[in-house]
């Protein structure tokens, strides 16, 4: 269900949600290796303005500042490209067909003709725009009192995105909070920090000793799908 609130308590929200399944895809060619640290990535989806957007949106939702990692030091950025660039963000495995009604209510449901990757890029360059002509720069480039001010504007429908757009904040929101608690093969969650902080296990294999130790703290840190360990 699209995110109809967004407020700086959103960390605990992340906290209570963050053992969630997460569906997510990846792109083959990332799968052979991790992607690099964040100051060294070329995306393989954005260009460098809708780069520069994401990182600049992404450090607002989950700020690196405060409690536990934010999502630049956890690489969310990396894993929205990714999911950008592959099936996801083709909406591969959706059903596409009209017709649409991108104006009925939320609950009905996905009603874009657009796939999340035109979504995002669509979007992007439209608030860019907004930003240009009502706070004279472009998003990434505005203080962060403003950045939030506008992002809150985006969830309220409130900047003039076409309705075919309207799902642009909660895509935006539901993509980041993917990438701070998804296994880092996808992307983000570096260094399984997302996973510390919350104190999830991960992709243990079994916890047959642990089953009858009641009120007795978990000492092991997490594992990730590929071995690594937290």
């Amino acid at each position: 269900m699209p995110t109809r609130h967004w407020s700086p308590s959103r960390r605990h929200f992340l906290k209570a949600v963050g053992a969630g399944t997460v569906a997510v895809s990846l792109p083959a060619e990332a799968k052979i290796s991790p992607p690099p640290p964040l100051n060294e990535y070329k995306p393989v989806f954005f260009n460098q303005e809708e780069w520069d957007f994401i990182l600049a949106a992404c450090a607002r939702l989950i700020p690196s500042e405060g409690e536990g990692p934010g999502a630049l030091e956890t690489r969310v950025p990396v894993f929205i490209d990714l999911q950008m660039a592959g099936d996801f963000g083709k909406a591969a495995d959706w059903y596409m067909e009209g017709p649409h009604y991108p104006d009925a209510k939320l609950d009905r449901g996905f009603q874009s003709p657009l796939s999340p990757a035109e979504i995002y890029r669509e979007s992007i360059s439209y608030i860019n725009q907004w930003c240009e002509q009502h706070e004279s720069n472009k998003f990434a480039l505005l203080s962060e009192d403003i950045q939030d001010r506008v992002l809150t504007s985006c969830q309220k429908n409130e900047i003039g995105l076409k309705s075919e757009l309207k799902e642009f904040f909660s895509l935006l929101l539901q993509n980041t909070k993917e990438g701070y608690f998804a296994d880092p093969m996808y992307g983000g969650n570096y260094g399984l920090a997302a996973w510390k902080h919350i104190g999830f296990p991960g992709a243990r294999a079994a916890f047959t000793e642990w089953v009858d130790q009641h009120n007795v703290p978990y000492p092991l840190g997490p594992v990730s799908i590929s071995g690594e360990r937290g």
